[in-house]
């Protein structure tokens, strides 16, 4: 099966091929025989009932500093592509969620990874409300008074804004903290967005488990340990990436969000699990696939692949 793909993500030429899930992904493709055609989320325009993308078509090599070729400038109508990937980083803004509308309108010959009406209306941190049994104590709110209790009940939680990402804006207030209405008037002044406020979990410290769902399976899982000193254990923020197993309890997890990823086309998904809780299920840009292979030997990519040639297949049939 030989396909046209279109990737919509952050430049190419800025990627670390170390670490790049999308990078990763078009490098299995291309070992496939896809055709690659790359282009940036302010490339993509409707037109005369069209879903149009200037962009380039590319090739990727794993040559540090020299890792993609790209063809010339050409429009693509993406209805004539098979796949079309939706990889660009959060924010998760207006910009973001435009781009969510304007892939719906691409005809239904194409298959979108993630499903773009799903990732707009599923976002990661309020995703997990359908799951609240397997999640630690949470609040959704922006009234202080609201957020005051939460922290009265709980003592020691996290305060983070609700659309944020890769650990900005993550805050620890313990117990005789005192910053919360302080940090309360510092997000009300860049937003009218609420807040997400969880319970602190302690066993932060042992790491911040990442498990990569295909197709609403899970196929293996890294643990990212916070710097000392730190709460955060995003790796581009000091914290370490390694090797660590599934326990009984990842898979009660995944075996109860995967049939709701599957159905809702949520092809490659990352969530984060602490201890026993489920954080955060990842549909927007998830990562972690190029640290699995190295520690597990896993071929993510691969099995990524191998899931939307199942699915293009299904529906040829």
């Amino acid at each position: 099966m030989s396909l046209n793909v279109a990737i919509q993500m952050d430049p190419i030429e800025a990627v670390d091929i170390d670490a790049d899930s999308t990078f990763r992904i078009a490098e299995s493709a291309q070992a496939r025989g896809h055709a690659l055609f790359y282009y940036t989320p302010d490339m993509l325009s409707w037109r005369r009932g069209r879903v149009i993308a200037r962009g380039r078509p590319f090739t990727v090599r794993r040559v540090r500093g020299d890792h993609v070729a790209l063809g010339d400038w050409t429009e693509v109508d993406l209805s004539e592509q098979d796949v079309v990937w939706l990889r660009q980083d959060p924010p998760f803004d207006m910009g973001y969620i435009t781009t969510t509308h304007l892939l719906d309108l691409v005809g239904p010959g194409t298959l979108i990874v993630n499903d773009p009406f799903w990732v707009r209306n599923a976002p990661e941190k309020l995703l997990v409300l359908q799951f609240p049994d397997l999640i630690p104590p949470t609040l959704i709110a922006r009234d202080l008074g609201a957020l005051r209790a939460f922290k009265e009940t709980h003592r020691d939680i996290i305060l983070k804004p609700l659309y944020g990402n890769g650990g900005a804006g993550v805050f620890r207030l313990t117990e005789d903290d005192r910053n919360l209405t302080s940090l309360h008037e510092l997000f009300s002044g860049i937003n009218r967005e609420p807040l997400i406020a969880q319970a602190f979990l302690p066993d932060v410290s042992n790491g911040d488990k990442r498990v990569i769902l295909v197709d609403g399976h899970p196929v293996g899982a890294i643990n990212r340990r916070p710097a000392e000193g730190e709460t955060r254990s995003n790796l581009h923020v000091g914290g370490r990436a390694e090797p660590v197993a599934l326990t009984d309890r990842d898979r009660e997890i995944c075996a109860a969000i995967g049939p709701w990823l599957r159905e809702h086309g949520q092809v490659f998904v990352g969530i984060d699990v602490i201890g026993d809780r489920l954080t955060e299920i990842n549909v927007t840009s998830p990562t972690g696939i190029q640290e699995l292979e190295r520690f597990d030997g896993i071929d993510v990519a691969g099995a990524i692949w191998d899931a939307i040639e199942a699915r293009i297949a299904a529906r040829a049939a």
